[in-house]
Parts: structure tokens; C-alpha cells; sequence
């Protein structure tokens, strides 16, 4: 007859084969059927551990990477990673200068100050860092104090020691196979690191480096687009100027206040004097886009009769849909609540596409201007009957430059800026804008704006 013991053993393996670790394998006895259920207890509380840990590292680099900015990863880290690892402080450094300097790009601790003064760095030759990226092996200091007294040129361990630092975690990081820098763990306790987490520190560094390096280049586009956006605001500030100038003595010929001109003379300053309308209109673009992305522009929020708006705009687009043949119609309730806006920016949005409509519409069609409420929310509406944007271009039609493939129907100037100035102002008032469109049938562009939660007055339009 067999052992009963032996029967329930069995059923404890078909439990630890469908994940659940947490067995009380108590049996009786002290002969190798009790030993072996010890040892199965055992065998559970670790593979639960293990589990445990593997769970927590997962959620944790799911967190972690949702964050784009390099600051804003570490500061995940620093909050989350205590239940895996002990720490009074987390440091990281870049290697940089093509892999032969080593920089303090950021740390963050629990003690009175920082280790390092801001921007340290050092030669990695004159460091014990550079064996680190050939073994890709994190490395434990459990006493700091002795290991300065082994090395006491060491810069670095010296700074740490006098912070009250007394053991370190050192892991290596590697993107794509390229060594990148190293993420300490630091305690002011001493032995807090043990061999037996070495495994999980291999894994940790390598799940976190994909993520800082994802994060770093990230930053360094930002950073990029901002110096790109200060540049374009130089840029085109500087040449307004010197076009304005320019116009302004194009006027005076076209006036005939500095001579008579030749029937050529006259047909050649007026191109010119179109040329520069386009170009300081261009100009004019980029500078209002510009001092929005970059958050120069404040919000001035106040409640508005949204009413009386539409039908300054709807004036407006009377004036240019007369001029090439065309019609504009009002079809809005006689009476819309009073929404709280920046006035100036939502009639900059509306009369923005508007014009827009009349541009790429054929003489002999109407360009309607519509409005309404409902699910907290009030809608306005653009709609032409002209040329329509193809379908494959829709989804980049509110980016930078990215201007469709259609051209206005009567040759009309169009700087393809208006659209991402509409999108940022209605982004601003916790909106949004929407299109649909069918070549060769018109488009209907949407503004959505909520009728609570509008911004606050002195917020940056950015």
C-alpha cells in the first residue's frame, strides 16, 4: 500500500505547476518522505519570492517607461524600486565625450545634500568603472570606508564616504549593445548588498537601460526642438524688419512718389510688393506659432457671447467669399451660451479656417459657418463644398509644415501654418479640432469646446 504522504506531495508539484507557491507542506515524520516535504516548502517560498519579485519588476518598468523625460524616468525609479532594492540614494552617470569621460547627470537621495558637486565628472580611465562595461556585471562595495582605505585616490568614493555613504550598488547600462553609463544604488548602511541579488540587478540594468536611453534621446529631441523654435523665432523676427522696409518703399514707387514708372515698371514692383505681402505673411506665422509652442503667449480667458462672435467672423467671411464669387452662411441657434475664452485666439481659430475654405473653394459655392451644444461641449463647424484633401493626409494635417497636396483654387498665398496655430489655440482652451473631408467633394472642420473646465486666466499658450 502506499504512502498517503507521498499522495499529497504530489498534489503540493500540481499546485507549483499551476503557479501557486504558497504551500504549508507540513507533514509528520523524520524519515525522507518529511524531509522532502521540508525542502517542497521550502522550494515554495522561494520560487513565491522570485515570483513576487518578477511581478514587481514587471509593474514597475511598465511605470517607468510610460515617462518620456530622462528626470522624470529617474524620479520613477527612485520612488518605486525600494521594495526590490535598498537605497538612501540613486545616482547616474552618462558616459560621454565618446566613452571617455563619465558625468553625474542626476541623483536623488534621502540625505542632507548631494554627494557630488553639479556636473561633476571624471576621465573613466581614472576610474574602476571601466571593467564594469567589459563584464557587464553589476558591482558590490560593502564597505565603502575600507575600500577607500585600499584606494585612496579615489575621487569618487571619497565624496561618497564624507556624504555618509557606506555601501554601493554599481550596475552598468547598455543600449543596443552600447555601453551608455551606470546606475548606483547607495546605502549608508554597511553590507546591504548581497551576491544573491546579483541576478536580480543584471536584470533590472537591463530593462532599465533601454528605458534611460529611450528616455535621453527623448530629452535630447525636446531639447533640440526648443533651440529649433528659439531659432525660427530669431530668424523670423529679424526678417520682418528688413521686408517691411522693403514694402514700405514699394509703396511709395507704386504711389508715384519717387518718379513716374514705365506700364513694366510698375507690373515688376508690383510683384514684388505680392512677394513681400507673402513673405510677411509667412513670417507673421511663424512668429504666432512660434510664441505659442514656446508658452510666450498667455491665455486671457473671460466669459464670451459666442454669438456675437460668429457673426464678427461670419462678417469677415462675407467680405473675402464676395470678392471670388463665392457665398458664406450663418446657421447658428439665436441664442448659444456664453463660453469662457481668450476672445482674440478663438476668432483667430474660426477666422483661420474660414479663410481657408474660401481658398480652396471654386467661385459659384457656399462656405457654411455652423454652431451648436451638446454632451458639455459647444461645436462650431466650417464647411466648404471645394477641392477636398485626399484621405492619406488627413492625419498629419495639423502638423508643422505639413501642408496638403491641394493649392488654393484662385492662387491665393497659403503659408500651410494656419492650421497648427487653429490646433494649439483650441488644444490651449481644452478643446479639440477635428476634420473630415472627401477629395473633390469640400471638408467640414470641427472646434470642440467644452463648456466647463475652460483655462484659467495667465495660462501659457504652449
Amino acid at each position: 500500500m502506499s504512502d498517503p504522504r507521498i499522495l499529497e506531495l504530489c498534489g503540493l508539484a500540481e499546485r507549483f505547476r499551476e503557479g501557486c507557491f504558497e504551500v504549508d507542506a507540513r507533514i509528520a515524520g523524520s524519515d525522507e518522505v518529511a524531509r522532502l516535504a521540508g525542502l517542497l516548502r521550502d522550494l515554495g517560498r522561494s520560487l513565491h519570492e522570485g515570483f513576487e519579485k518578477v511581478r514587481l519588476l514587471t509593474r514597475l518598468t511598465e511605470e517607468i517607461n510610460s515617462g518620456l523625460l530622462l528626470d522624470e524616468v529617474l524620479d520613477h525609479i527612485f520612488d518605486g524600486f525600494r521594495p526590490l532594492i535598498p537605497y538612501d540614494r540613486i545616482g547616474m552617470s552618462l558616459l560621454e565625450d565618446q566613452g571617455r569621460k563619465v558625468r553625474v547627470r542626476w541623483e536623488r537621495s534621502d540625505l542632507a545634500g548631494p554627494p557630488f558637486p553639479e556636473n561633476y565628472q571624471l576621465p573613466l580611465a581614472e576610474t574602476s568603472l571601466g571593467g564594469l562595461l567589459t563584464e557587464n556585471r553589476p558591482r558590490i562595495l560593502n564597505d565603502l570606508r575600507e575600500y577607500l582605505l585600499d584606494r585612496p585616490g579615489s575621487e569618487a568614493t571619497r565624496h561618497l564616504v564624507e556624504a555618509g555613504i557606506l555601501s554601493s550598488l554599481t550596475c552598468p547600462l547598455l543600449a543596443r549593445g552600447h555601453p551608455v553609463g551606470f546606475l548606483f544604488f547607495s546605502s549608508c548602511q554597511p553590507g546591504v548588498y548581497r551576491e544573491a541579488h546579483v541576478d536580480l540587478f543584471v536584470q533590472i540594468a537591463g530593462q532599465v537601460s533601454v528605458i534611460l536611453e529611450k528616455a535621453r534621446l527623448y530629452q535630447e529631441i525636446a531639447e533640440l526642438n526648443h533651440l529649433k523654435d528659439r531659432f525660427l523665432g530669431v530668424a523670423a523676427h529679424d526678417l520682418r524688419s528688413p521686408l517691411a522696409f522693403l514694402k514700405g518703399y514699394l509703396d511709395l514707387m507704386r504711389e508715384g512718389d519717387m518718379g513716374e514708372l514705365s506700364c513694366a515698371q510698375a507690373e515688376a514692383v508690383e510683384k514684388m510688393r505680392a512677394t513681400c505681402r507673402t513673405m510677411l505673411a509667412l513670417l507673421n506665422d511663424l512668429l504666432s506659432l512660434n510664441a505659442i509652442a514656446s508658452g510666450r503667449v498667455r491665455m486671457n480667458p473671460r466669459p464670451e457671447d459666442c454669438r456675437l462672435l460668429l457673426q464678427e467672423c461670419a462678417a469677415i467671411g462675407v467680405m473675402l467669399a464676395t470678392r471670388k464669387g463665392m457665398s458664406l452662411v450663418l446657421e447658428a441657434p439665436d441664442e448659444l451660451p456664453m463660453v469662457v475664452c481668450d476672445r482674440e485666439k478663438l476668432a483667430q481659430a474660426l477666422n483661420n479656417l474660414v479663410s481657408n475654405a474660401i481658398k480652396f473653394s471654386h467661385p459659384g459655392t457656399t462656405v457654411t459657418l455652423r454652431a451648436g451644444t451638446g454632451q458639455g461641449e459647444i461645436w462650431f463647424e466650417v464647411i466648404d463644398q471645394g477641392v477636398g484633401i485626399p484621405e492619406h493626409e488627413l492625419g498629419g494635417l495639423f502638423s508643422f509644415l505639413q501642408r496638403p497636396s491641394v493649392r488654393p483654387t484662385g492662387g491665393e498665398m497659403s503659408t500651410g501654418l494656419g492650421l497648427p496655430i487653429v490646433r494649439r489655440i483650441l488644444e490651449a482652451h481644452g478643446g479639440t479640432v477635428r476634420v473630415s473631408s472627401e477629395a473633390g467633394k469640400g471638408s467640414t472642420f470641427t472646434l470642440l469646446l467644452p463648456l466647463e473646465g475652460c483655462p484659467r486666466p495667465g495660462v501659457m499658450l504652449g
